[in-house]
């Protein structure tokens, strides 16, 4: 996706690869990218939070998130992290939330970048976890309310891992029933796999606005890429890229690199971006 995005833009000595950087050594090879010619990084769990400890400058939502996805590096070597998978969010959606009731399922990292995105666009938020007091600590954390069951709303976003490996426990997992799903305008899963998940099958056939993980990464990486080039991203040449390519997870880690691309260990947790040394 980024790669086709870089040669859209004509950027044709830049490369985006992934790079090892296992939990130990995560500091030290960040700390290293700008000298080695890096213009920016994407970061995926479990490097986030400690993406944004590490960097001199941060947005306000990454602060107020609590974890960073893009790392950009200065000419005078100062780290800048943002948190990208916020306003991907409510790119993702096409129109704004405000005044709408959205009820997200989960309480982990990517819930609560998901709850600030949609409390700070003007959505009343209703959070609900399988395990209530983290679902109540979230929500007193954000300032906004939690359930111990199924709220009515009108955005529903699954922010759980339910449905990305074994699709028929989906209804037995989540607080939400097949018919009911008609309840909600818009369905949002930030679970992909190939072929959609149930939670959103199910959804769509019953008449409701469904958005799938690999939208969300698109428009997350798109803010990413513009932050790194200072221009604007070929979102349509991203989403063509990522949907009949090779699409990933969107947990698959990535980081943009300036020597070309090469393949990572298992265990590599980021990836980046750079022009040509």
């Amino acid at each position: 996706m980024q790669r086709a995005a870089l040669a859209e833009l004509g950027l044709r000595d830049w490369h985006y690869q992934l790079l090892p950087a296992p939990p130990e050594l995560f500091g030290e090879i960040v700390r290293s990218l700008g000298d080695a010619g890096f213009r920016g990084a994407n970061v995926t769990i479990p490097h986030k939070e400690a993406a944004l400890a590490l960097a001199d400058a941060a947005t306000d939502r990454a602060r107020a998130i609590g974890a960073a996805n893009t790392l950009v590096f200065h000419d005078d070597g100062a780290i800048h992290a943002d948190n990208t998978d916020a306003p991907g969010l409510i790119a993702a959606l096409g129109a704004s939330p405000a005044g709408k009731r959205a009820l997200v399922l989960g309480a982990g990292g990517s819930a609560r970048a998901v709850v600030w995105a949609l409390r700070e666009a003007g959505a009343q938020v209703i959070v609900w976890n399988r395990t209530a007091p983290r679902a109540q600590t979230l929500a007193q954390e954000l300032g906004v309310t939690s359930s111990a069951v199924s709220a009515p709303a009108d955005i529903l976003v699954n922010c759980t891992s339910v449905g990305l490996r074994n699709s028929s426990s989906t209804f037995k997992d989540l607080p939400v029933f097949p018919e009911s799903l008609d309840t909600y305008a818009t369905v949002v899963d930030l679970v992909y796999r190939d072929g959609g998940t149930e939670l959103l099958h199910e959804a769509a056939r019953r008449g409701c606005a469904v958005i799938d993980g690999l939208e969300i990464l698109v428009q997350q990486g798109a803010l990413s890429l513009e932050a790194w080039t200072g221009l604007p991203a070929p979102i349509a040449v991203m989403r063509d890229a990522a949907r009949h390519g090779s699409p990933r997870p969107p947990d698959d880690p990535r980081i943009p690199s300036p020597h070309g691309s090469q393949p990572a260990p298992s265990d590599a947790r980021s990836a980046g971006a750079g022009p040509d040394a």
